[in-house]
């Protein structure tokens, strides 16, 4: 068994080049088919956010130049990295923090990574309570950025080192002592590629941090079942870890604290505000327990005490760490404020006690009342962090629960075959997939051919023929036929993840609006029913040409032959028929006449997929069959040019049919054959111009895109990732909602900016008059229960001018154009 930092065999050696120049899954793909082709290649994968490639070979059929070459010769830069253990100069960590209560804290923690030699960039983004940090792993580790973190007076939890390293948590029954425990780290251990082990003994869980390339979750299983005496068992623990569980907590503690903060307030309000109206209850609350002390002031003293020093215990300890390293948060203010107020009704009691003429004044329920309502505040804004990560879940959930593994023999016979979970698949496995299923991993085809639906990843409408030898992507959707593939990428390396990574990228690059939802999402379902999509188009439109349309008789087809990603052939009444585009009509020899040459042509330059039927071996017509434009999709676009909004198309399919729907709507600028990556490239190349940028999508594929814009818009009907993943969602489906979107949101900060005038307007003049500005000159002051009713004005002002947008009507611009907005 080969050891961890172990050489490998001689007949195989490991090289990692820096890459540059790929932007997307198509230039990774790109470069991994040129480097296999070359003699003595095992395996080649690029990882495109990383910009490396890593390459295993025979050193004694090729060398690292060869494979350096044969990079450059696709198109891309590349340099060898000599330095096994550190093969980047850069890597990225993902870090989980605890504790952050406002700007002031992330500032800090920026600060304090930023100063560590090594770190290149750190950002800290508070809405979504995690660090990305940009460090030379030659100059720091990772552990080196968590102290840093937890110095400053903030918990850091470890998400992502940057490496190609994927973490998995198994659930471990049947573990009787310590020693048995022992056992199962150290075989564990001894396998090639596990970097790390964590065991949580009270929970019966083992945490596995391991390269995907080199081994994976069922030889851990394996491992750990053969070690056991016998009795132990294994499988994935649970889901319910992670940022979810963490956020589940967090929102259960601020609830009960509130709870209980209530408990004490609400009594001391009532004893300060309310029974003091009451001529009964006064006279009891006013009574003396020792000269002027009273019994109200005794009960507002004892209620208030937990609520300042228990309950808002943790605003104490999160103003102390503050503190000590020279920084003032929010909880400092909080601190300082319900202190002055409780600390001096103190004074105000003891004082009353050793008097007999002075009557204090206690603001015990000030303090009360305000960590109160900061727990409640806290409370309601856990909940709304919680959106700007549903995106990534239901991501992460595209792909499927459960797959069907095989076995192989030598000859490439199946053996055997097994459903496991998801989840337990690794690099190497070959698994089955049923028409209608979801693709497990990323990989290529071995046996089979089918169409599959990549438009959640690629953006292309239309389904993607696939056979032996082509590449398949994780989560996808399999629609007719059973495709057997070889999984090569999984876990991080995936392009799912991939995606992933870039959302949360994006998330730490722009604070997501968040976003208090009261609907419940659907899962994304997408439908499939196993024709070919384009004949199933063809057949549906002949159905108008029958008298019975419902059960339609068609002639017999026999000798039928599906020629993948190129049409069928068949025999039709004795004449041999051809369905299938130019490509396949040129591979049967079949003249294409001039007139049909010229009618392909017109519908391509019309976004039309064209489509030539030939019968007895001559070309007897043309089809075309289009995705028709959204009504009103041109004056759309002619209204946001008369608002000076620039309009741009960025689409995932052709050049051809991209160009041909701009023309056809008015726009000048076209950006096709888009991946995930690019779109968000491309809207972050526009900002980086000092536009700002409003990207409106539907697909799973715009995501990233969609969070990287200033503003996202989702379409309504489109997926729950673009949806969640969006600032703004058009409920309507249609694109006139783009117009209102965008002009509410103008009067919705012009109101805003009235808001504040009207606020600023009552503190400007309220709080000079209430210090004694005026007292020397006229004798005026402001009163406490004036300054009150000024306070309570500011906001009916400030709420009745927010109100007066339900009146708001759609923009006049789109009646003139005629278009209804219902």
């Amino acid at each position: 068994m080969q050891r961890p930092g172990s050489r490998p065999p001689p007949d195989q050696a490991k090289a990692i080049f820096a890459v540059f120049g790929t932007t997307c899954s198509a230039g990774a793909g790109s470069v991994e088919n040129a480097v296999k082709r070359l003699p003595g290649i095992r395996e080649a994968v690029v990882d495109v956010l990383n910009n490396r490639a890593q390459v295993l070979y025979n050193p004694c059929s090729v060398n690292e130049d060869r494979i350096r070459e044969t990079i450059e010769s696709s198109g891309f830069q590349a340099k060898l990295i000599n330095d096994d253990t550190n093969e980047r100069s850069t890597q990225i960590c993902k870090i989980h923090i605890n504790g952050m209560t406002c700007t002031s804290c992330s500032s800090t923690i920026e600060s304090a990574l930023k100063a560590i030699p090594g770190v290149q960039k750190a950002q800290v983004a508070l809405a979504t309570e995690e660090a990305e940090v940009h460090y030379s792993p030659k100059s720091v580790r990772y552990h080196k950025l968590l102290e840093a973190i937890e110095n400053t007076g903030f918990e850091a939890i470890l998400i992502r080192t940057g490496e190609d390293i994927s973490k998995i948590e198994l659930k471990v029954d049947g573990v009787d002592n310590d020693h048995e425990t022992r056992m199962i780290e150290k075989s564990l251990q001894e396998l090639p590629g596990v970097q790390e082990i964590v065991t949580y003994r009270e929970l019966n869980k083992i945490s596995i941090s391991y390269k995907p390339d080199m081994t994976g979750p069922r030889t851990f299983i394996s491992v750990i079942e053969s070690t056991g005496s016998g009795r132990v068992k294994a499988r994935i623990y649970p889901k319910g870890g992670g940022r979810e569980a963490r956020r589940k907590k967090e929102i259960k503690q601020y609830y009960r604290l509130f709870l209980w903060s209530l408990v004490f307030t609400i009594p001391v309000f009532l004893t300060s505000m309310v029974f003091m109206y009451i001529p009964g209850i006064r006279h009891v609350l006013d009574a003396k327990v020792v000269n002027m002390l009273t019994v109200g002031m005794v009960v507002r003293l004892e209620l208030s005490t937990p609520v300042q020093f228990i309950i808002g215990r943790r605003f104490y300890i999160g103003s102390y760490k503050a503190l000590r390293h020279g920084s003032a948060n929010m909880d400092v203010l909080i601190v300082l404020g319900t202190n002055a107020a409780y600390f001096y009704s103190v004074y105000s009691l003891l004082r009353s006690a050793y008097s007999k003429d002075f009557k204090g004044t206690d603001f015990f329920e000030t303090s009360s009342m305000l960590i109160s309502f900061i727990l409640l505040g806290k409370y309601l804004e856990i909940l709304a962090k919680g959106k700007t990560s549903e995106a990534i879940a239901k991501l992460m959930d595209l792909t499927p629960a459960t797959v069907i593994s095989l076995t192989l023999d030598s000859e490439g016979n199946v053996v055997s075959e097994q459903e496991i979970d998801g989840r337990l698949v690794q690099k190497n496995d070959v698994i089955k997939v049923i028409p209608g299923a979801k693709v497990a991993s990323d990989g290529y085809v071995l046996r089979g051919e089918s169409h599959v639906n990549e438009s959640m990843i690629t953006g292309e409408a239309r389904p993607v023929a696939k056979r032996k030898g082509d590449t398949v992507i994780g989560g996808t959707v399999n629609e007719n036929g059973v495709l057997y593939i070889r999984a090569t990428r999984v876990g991080s390396e995936s392009v799912l993840s991939q995606i992933v990574r870039l959302v949360e990228s994006a998330q730490m690059a722009k604070a997501p609006v968040q976003k208090f939802a009261d609907r419940v999402s659907k899962y994304f379902v997408p439908m499939v029913n196993s024709e070919h999509p384009l004949a199933k188009a063809i057949v549906e439109y002949a159905k108008n040409f029958v008298e019975d349309k419902e059960n339609p008789a068609w002639p017999e087809a026999r000798d039928f032959i599906s020629i993948t990603g190129h049409g069928v052939k068949a025999v039709v009444q004795n004449r041999e028929i051809i369905v299938g585009n130019k490509s396949l009509i040129l591979d049967q020899n079949i003249a294409i006449p001039s007139d049909a040459e010229d009618i392909l042509a017109k519908a391509e330059a019309l976004a039309h997929t064209g489509i030539l039927v030939s019968i007895d071996r001559e070309v007897a017509g043309v089809l075309a069959i289009s995705d028709p434009l959204k009504p009103g999709a041109r004056e759309v676009i002619t209204i946001l040019r008369s608002m000076n909004i620039r309009s741009i198309v960025m689409t995932g399919d052709n050049w051809g049919t991209a160009n041909s729907i701009a023309k056809e709507v008015g726009i000048e600028t076209v950006i096709a054959e888009a991946k995930p990556e690019d779109k968000a490239e491309k809207v972050r190349d526009f900002q980086g111009s000092g536009y700002t940028v409003a990207m409106v999508g539907d697909g799973i594929n715009d995501s990233p895109a969609l969070v990287a814009a200033d503003v996202g818009m989702a379409i309504g009907a489109g997926t729950d990732i673009a949806i969640e993943a969006a600032d703004i969602v058009l409920m309507k489906n249609n694109l006139e909602d783009v117009i209102t979107a965008i002009d509410l949101s103008r009067k919705t900060f012009s109101r805003i900016r009235l808001n504040y005038v009207w606020a600023l307007g009552y503190n400007l003049l309220g709080i000079p008059i209430a210090a004694g500005a005026l007292y020397p000159f006229i004798g005026l002051r402001l009163p406490p229960w004036i300054a009150g009713a000024a306070m309570a004005a500011s906001s009916v002002s400030v709420v009745c001018s927010s109100l007066l947008l339900k009146y708001y009507t759609v923009p006049r611009k789109l009646e003139m154009h005629g278009i209804k907005i219902e």
